[in-house]
């Protein structure tokens, strides 16, 4: 159903809300999303460890993707308010 509804209506760019969020991080949630499915049809103790090992993985990723760009924000802010202030003390002294 959602097959033909994409076909009928086309696809869409989903609006991009996290921008850490990326291809890979795609990837990683389809995959936890099949580990899921596994475990829903046979809750054996092996598939319930399987969801938790790649959750836990997922969720470092995911984490360590986004303190990368807040760090990016960091530096280019830092650099654009140093930037700045070197520009008016040069402006100052000349």
């Amino acid at each position: 159903m959602k097959t033909s509804a994409k076909e009928s209506l086309g696809m869409h760019e989903m609006k991009q809300h996290k921008p850490w969020f990326d291809e890979e991080c795609l990837g990683i949630l389809d995959q936890r999303k099949q580990v899921k499915m596994q475990w829903i049809q046979d809750a054996s103790q092996s598939n319930a460890d399987n969801v938790n090992n790649v959750r836990r993985d997922d969720s470092r990723i995911f984490r360590n993707k986004k303190k990368a760009r807040e760090l990016k924000l960091r530096r280019w802010k830092l650099t654009v308010r140093l930037t700045i202030s070197g520009t008016c003390i040069r402006a100052l002294i000349t």
